[in-house]
């Protein structure tokens, strides 16, 4: 991707406009990746908004549980293909890569997590995010079984599906602002 094209269709404040606390977070992720993610400079046009996001994002991303981080990414490359969200496969996809310590999953989980080299229970948690994300309405207490026969706690699940509707959010803006990924997304964890 070019450097020179546009982040985003919308305004992208600079860094020395922004408010401390986003400054700061930002200082954060770009000392720990070298790079500052575009997804930071365009929720930075409304600050109280990223700041909403990425307090319901590390709620749900950072915490312990049942599912790994890597387990959570999944989630997040396999419902942000079915929503056809460039950015978040790109972005997530490295981070995928990078916790699983696996150069091809990303790409199996967005093109096909059926056919992916993962586990029965994975399999069963990314069949169950993907109707989160596509068919939340029918959703019903058999899915609810399947996911507790594979070792699934409640909390799980509701992890699962909190992170598939934070992602759709996300896919959403990143398409409605054009959002485009870092050049070094694409390299990352390969």
């Amino acid at each position: 991707m070019s450097a020179s094209a546009p982040i985003s269709r919308f305004p992208v404040p600079k860094l020395s406009e922004m408010p401390e606390d986003l400054r700061a977070r930002i200082a954060l992720v770009q000392e720990k990746a070298g790079f500052v993610p575009n997804i930071f400079l365009a929720l930075a046009h409304r600050p109280d908004e990223f700041r909403a996001f990425m307090a319901y994002h590390d709620a749900l991303m950072d915490k312990p549980g049942g599912l790994t981080k890597a387990e959570r990414e999944m989630i997040v490359v396999a419902t942000s293909a079915a929503n056809n969200c460039l950015y978040c496969v790109i972005a997530h996809g490295a981070i995928l890569r990078v916790r699983s310590k696996n150069p091809l999953l990303a790409d199996q989980v967005a093109v096909a997590y059926a056919k992916a080299d993962i586990t029965p229970r994975q399999r069963a948690m990314l069949a169950f995010a993907l109707k989160v994300a596509q068919e939340a309405h029918t959703v019903e207490a058999e899915d609810h079984a399947v996911l507790a026969g594979h070792g699934f706690s409640p909390d799980d699940i509701w992890d699962i599906a909190a992170i598939t509707a934070l992602f759709a959010l996300s896919n959403r803006l990143a398409s409605v602002t054009e959002l485009r990924p870092n050049d070094e997304f694409y390299t990352m964890g390969r």
